[in-house]
């Protein structure tokens, strides 16, 4: 069975049970004003698809939550990996970048915790610091809620495309800075992910200087793990994967990197025949290398 076919058996076999979303701020999502439209899905019905199939754009969210889909008892690793859809900062490819991705998670034995971010990026925000907010929140609330979750603490990851790539590299290099207040006990605990895989990231690179990395991507020796893919011909341009992984490879960082000649971007892990979408299942066996698959 051909690769791509392969893996599309395995989402067709995967079980995933989700749960109802869970509101990350229950007092509220600290600096959000609120005076946006509401949230929706802003796909037009002449939108882009990809592998044959319409996306789901989630806009306007001011509300963050995350979604958690568990495996089925039997395969459960105990391992489980926040899921940042991207879109630019402006929307989330909530289903291409997000429940599909869960469920691909879920045959692999691993829960998947989708997190709902806020966008539009709101003016002033040009760290993006809101979403480093939610993200930051998403993962200590997985850490708190571990044991009724049945996920083991110290396996917990984060895996982001485009936009969500670049908010995995954040959260990956500054989980320890203070961008809200604590609300609660939940806040008390690390917000570092053991593990990143960060798919075709974007803004990683200066927009004038795309042979330096951006000065807020600043890899650590406490930058977690790493997986990249990224393709020649995406329009982001595949140097924000080859510099980042330069920088962890300096850094001691250990890291992985699959760059294809040809795919573009925004495909996520749905199967063509373009041989980036064989992805998941490298990203399978670097998981199941490190240890994370487990049981």
């Amino acid at each position: 069975m051909k690769p791509h076919l392969f893996l599309a058996a395995l989402l067709l076999a995967a079980v995933a049970h989700a749960a109802d979303p869970m509101l990350l701020w229950p007092k509220g999502a600290p600096g959000e004003t609120g005076e946006i439209s509401a949230e929706g899905d802003t796909t037009k019905p002449d939108g882009r698809t990809v592998a044959g199939k319409r996306v789901t754009r989630i806009g306007n969210v001011s509300q963050p939550t995350i979604t958690v889909y568990a495996p089925p008892a039997d395969k459960n690793t105990g391992t489980a990996v926040l899921v940042c859809p991207g879109g630019g900062y402006n929307i989330l490819a909530y289903d291409l970048e997000g429940t599909e991705v869960c469920e691909w998670l879920n045959s692999i034995g691993v829960t998947g915790v989708l997190l709902k971010y806020r966008v539009p990026r709101r003016p002033g925000d040009d760290k993006h610091l809101l979403p480093l907010a939610d993200a930051q929140r998403a993962m200590r609330l997985i850490r708190s809620r571990a044991t009724e979750w049945k996920i083991n603490p110290q396996r917990i990851g984060v895996l982001g495309f485009s936009a969500g790539g670049h908010l995995t590299v954040n959260l990956s290099n500054n989980h320890n800075e203070k961008v809200y207040e604590p609300v609660d006990d939940a806040d008390k605990l690390s917000a570092r992910p053991d593990f990143a895989l960060p798919i075709y990231p974007a803004y990683l690179v200066e927009k004038k200087q795309p042979d330096k990395l951006a000065p807020d991507v600043t890899v650590t020796s406490q930058t977690p793990p790493t997986f990249l893919v990224q393709t020649q011909d995406d329009n982001i341009r595949v140097e924000n994967a080859i510099l980042y992984y330069l920088a962890l490879k300096q850094a001691k960082v250990p890291a992985e990197m699959h760059i294809y000649p040809t795919g573009g971007h925004g495909y996520g892990l749905r199967p063509t025949d373009s041989v980036v979408t064989t992805w998941p299942k490298r990203a399978e066996d670097w998981m199941r290398s490190l240890g994370w698959l487990s049981r």
